[in-house]
Order: C-alpha cells, then structure tokens, then sequence
C-alpha cells in the first residue's frame, strides 16, 4: 500500500474509531508486531488479493517482500496512522488471533469521494470477503465523517 499521503485524512482531534469486532472479526492497528504474521498472511495470498475488488491493476502485492521491506512498510503504516494521514488495521481470527486480512482507509487517490477504503482476506477465508465489505461498509458509514466514501462493492 505505497499511497503516501501529505495531508491528514480527517481532523488530527478527531478520535479514530477502531473497526467493532465480531463472531468473524477481530481488529488491531496495523504495525510492526504485526510483521512475521503480515507478511505470511498476505504473500501467501497474493493471486486472491490481486483480484479482490479495490486491488485489481494496483502495485501491491505484485511480489512477495523481505521481512525488513515489510518491516519499514508496517512502520510507515504505524506512523501514518498516528498522524491521522491513513489508518490501517490488521483483521484477525477472533478465534485463535491469527492474521486473515487488512483493511485501510485511505484519501481518494482520484478525488472524488472524501475517502477510500480497501480490505482484503486471505485466500483461504475467501468466503469472508463480503462479510468483512458489509462490516466495514457500516462502520464508516456509523463512526467516520465522510459523506463520500469509494469501496468497491462485493
């Protein structure tokens, strides 16, 4: 996810809400605990990520990276959502903590909408995509202050 962005998202007074957990969902702040269990989840997935909605066509995941390239990418995710600049959340398995996916909120890399959200889920919880879409779907539209928000649909 190399969109890096200058201005902050929303308001930096603005308490980022984290995503509700569910029976299919847990959430955590994506950062560097996150490294080995990240980097796993998602380049053992890249096929079925790639052709998720919202990551078709994109520069990521196109290959697998080191550890210390996810790393420094998981730092700068750390880092741009304590600066309200994008906001990232590891989805995990309530059930045993482990890593099924991500989701990002990000600007609108065209303009058009106050923001973008993505999510992807691990090849072999595939079944979980559009339930994690209707999840997040709702939680943006109950706790974020964006009129405007592209996702592409499931």
């Amino acid at each position: 996810m190399n969109l890096r962005p200058s201005a902050p998202l929303v308001p930096r007074d603005f308490a980022v809400p984290d995503p509700p957990d569910s029976a299919d969902f847990a959430f955590e702040v994506l950062g560097p605990q996150h490294n080995e269990a990240d980097l796993a989840a998602w380049t053992g997935s890249m096929e079925h990520i790639q052709t998720t909605p919202g990551f078709a066509g994109r520069s990521w995941p196109i290959r697998a990276f080191t550890p210390a390239e996810n790393l420094g990418d998981l730092v700068t995710h750390a880092e741009h959502h304590r600066a309200h600049l994008d906001f990232a959340w590891t989805v995990l398995d309530p059930a045993n903590r482990e890593v099924i996916g991500c989701v990002y909120v990000l600007p609108d890399p065209v303009g058009e909408y106050d923001a973008a959200a993505r999510s992807w889920v691990v090849a072999t919880r595939a079944h979980l995509d559009a339930v994690l879409f209707r999840h997040i779907s709702g939680w943006l539209a109950a706790e974020w202050p964006f009129t405007t928000v592209r996702y592409e649909p499931r």
